[in-house]
């Protein structure tokens, strides 16, 4: 990483999730880079595929050419690339998605209450399973390095009053599956994590630097 390191990339994350947020910013501080946040604004009901893989890599490569367009409009308007610091040779957008799969279906943010309540009660039932998608994009050459990110939850029987709080809280509204592992209403529930509590929460810190290598490597025998 020490390339990595004393290069300083400049990273856009295209997400607003508070959970992306805080696992980049544990990155950040961990290798000293910078990142600023665009949001994509799409309609992800719009895209639809029957496997996950396809899916949330689908919904990451729609949100990195949404974003593409917000920063090319930015920059048509500015008149100038000095302007605007995600254009740089050291540049790269991170977008992703993530959904749950559970009992042969996949979950992605409730569409109301009643259906939070049932993705939650089911966790107990069998273990479920967290896809996500993780695309990095070079804003110099426009390549996308991208990879899919699979982990097992097993979860113990989480009791009716404990889901009627977290409902009524809300946050879990805004997850993929209603699925919070952080959350400390949830945490004494899980039993066993297959895979990187990072990933499950919707980021994973290993594949984001992975990629970032590969961009970064690839960028650098173009050079030669």
């Amino acid at each position: 990483m020490i390339s990595f390191l004393s290069s300083k990339p400049k990273i856009i994350l295209g997400s607003a999730s508070s959970s992306r947020k805080k696992i980049m910013d544990d990155l950040a501080s961990q290798y000293g880079f910078n990142y600023t946040v665009k949001t994509a604004d799409i309609d992800e009901k719009a895209i639809r595929f029957q496997d996950p893989h396809q899916l949330v890599l689908a919904l990451g490569h729609a949100k990195r050419d949404a974003i593409l367009s917000k920063l090319a409009a930015e920059t048509s308007t500015s008149g100038s690339i000095s302007s605007s610091e995600d254009h740089n040779t050291n540049a790269y957008l991170i977008t992703c998605d993530q959904v749950v799969v559970h009992g042969g279906r996949i979950l992605e943010k409730p569409e109301n209450e009643n259906e939070c309540r049932e993705f939650i009660r089911g966790y107990g039932e069998s273990p479920a399973s967290t896809v996500g998608s993780v695309v990095c994009t070079s804003l110099s050459t426009g390549r996308s390095y991208e990879e899919v990110d699979v982990s097992h939850i097993h979860i113990a029987t989480i009791p009716e009053e404990v889901i009627t709080k977290l409902v009524e809280e809300g946050a879990c509204m805004w997850c993929a599956g209603g699925l919070m592992i952080e959350h400390p209403l949830v945490s004494p529930y899980i039993q066993k994590i297959e895979g990187t509590e990072d990933g499950v929460r919707g980021l994973s810190k290993a594949l984001v630097t992975k990629l970032l290598l590969e961009a970064q490597g690839h960028e650098r025998s173009l050079s030669f």
